[in-house]
């Protein structure tokens, strides 16, 4: 007997105000009617009202009477949240509609089965013209991070203690986010999870046979799926787990080397300032390390192509502008910033802490991504980065230059390394076992 693909729960918005519409008609259990054509909802205290009716539920369900003809639409969706591409867009999906209400705002949430979701998903995430190796490998990956998250938020509900995510005290700020956003849905549907845009978008059709001839497929380690994480590009080495989010150590997430062989002229052990510093400012061999359009493309939508320099990639800040952008994003007021000093760095060169000494307050940072949204109005490319100080005078730097390497977190699969691997001819296989180590494919539906 076939088993039955499990279902996914996305978290696609939340406003005060949600306008939708239905292609096909769609039915709330216990109420006698179809819902068809344009609708909207907002929040009654802790009930869900829709408009211009006497219905007001604690959760309002849309099943579609027939799921391959039916479909809906939810106006005005915000993508790429707080990321430069951010923007508006109308967006349709498959599956159940379910209106909740959360902290006072109405939460919209599409429920569907597990490998429509990586459809829409690796479509969102990859170019049509990607190799259908790489989008084989996508694939699992996705699955398994998925499935992953779906345990892990089981695991949540059922736990007595109260999950952390943060170390506070008056010399430190150290925060990641992971695991505790989403406590009514398993993932949402921007980048903070995976981009997930439902059909807006035409699904690439080396994608949809891609999902298919790996359906169900997972990445094992003992038995375990695994929490398969992806990113844009390491820089030329990944990143440890622990060093981003929780700490919890995955022996299958290790500080892979994306190239055959380390590159020759460097040192191995990042973690040392120096060996970071002379990685970071060269440009050493890997398979991210790539300016071919034609791979690129298979990875960079066009919101994405407006950054090609996440290799190797510099920017740089005024004093003025720098103490403006950290008392604006951290919340604290450093006064003058006089200086970013690394405290600790990961496999990848990563900065987990930063220490930000200003004229006013002095505050260690972490982890990666706290830091790279400290730094920047959305976020920067990653937390791996030399600083360089310009034009001082009296100790106060006119200038703060962060030279700096690869795009994400770069833990698990880097997504421009694969590409190169699947543009040379490895196999899915070689790929995933070369991104994450003592693994086992295993099917599990």
């Amino acid at each position: 007997m076939e088993k039955k693909h499990p279902e996914i729960a996305v978290g696609i918005m939340s406003e005060t105000t949600i306008e939708f519409s239905f292609s096909g008609r769609f039915k709330v259990p216990h109420i006698d009617w179809f819902f068809e054509g344009d609708l909207s909802a907002s929040p009654d205290g802790e009930m869900v009202r829709l408009a211009n009716s006497s219905i007001a539920e604690k959760e309002l369900l849309f099943i579609p009477e027939k799921y391959s003809d039916a479909a809906f639409e939810l106006k005005n969706v915000t993508i790429g949240v707080n990321f430069h591409w951010e923007q508006q867009e109308n967006q349709q999906f498959k599956g159940a509609l379910k209106l909740i209400v959360e902290s006072g705002k109405l939460t919209a949430i599409n429920v569907l089965p597990i490998e429509d979701y990586l459809i829409s998903v690796i479509s969102s995430e990859m170019s049509a013209n990607s190799s259908l190796e790489l989008l084989k490998a996508h694939a699992i990956i996705s699955r398994s991070w998925l499935i992953a998250q779906i345990d892990k938020q089981e695991k949540i509900t059922t736990e007595t203690s109260v999950y952390e995510s943060s170390f506070v005290s008056d010399d430190e700020y150290i925060k990641w986010y992971d695991r505790e956003d989403h406590l009514n849905f398993h993932v949402c549907a921007d980048d903070h999870c995976q981009r997930y845009q439902g059909i807006t978008r035409a699904h690439n059709p080396n994608v949809v046979k891609a999902v298919n001839e790996t359906s169900g497929v997972i990445l094992s380690y003992k038995g375990n799926v695994c929490d398969a994480r992806f990113s844009k590009c390491c820089g030329g080495v990944a990143e440890l787990f622990e060093n981003c989010w929780e700490p919890v150590n995955h022996p299958y997430l290790t500080a892979v080397v994306d190239n055959p062989e380390f590159p020759k002229g460097f040192e191995a052990d990042l973690t040392v300032e120096q060996n970071a510093a002379a990685w970071l400012n060269g440009s050493p061999d890997a398979f991210c390390n790539t300016d071919d359009e034609v791979v690129l493309k298979q990875v960079l939508n066009d919101y994405d192509w407006t950054a090609k320099d996440f290799y190797r990639w510099k920017v740089e800040y005024t004093n003025q502008e720098l103490s403006d952008l950290i008392l604006r994003r951290s919340g604290h007021d450093f006064g003058t910033i006089l200086d970013l000093i690394p405290m600790e760095r990961g496999t990848s060169a990563r900065l987990i802490r930063l220490k930000i000494r200003g004229s006013k307050k002095t505050l260690t940072v972490g982890k990666e991504l706290e830091i790279r949204r400290w730094l920047s109005e959305s976020h920067l490319y990653s937390s791996a980065f030399t600083i360089e100080k310009q034009e001082e005078q009296d100790g106060v730097p006119g200038k703060f230059i962060l030279h700096g390497a690869g795009w994400g977190h770069g833990v698990g699969l880097c997504q421009i390394g694969a590409a190169v691997m699947g543009h040379k001819g490895y196999k899915y296989d070689e790929i995933l076992h070369h991104y994450f180590k003592n693994i086992t494919l295993e099917s599990r539906y």
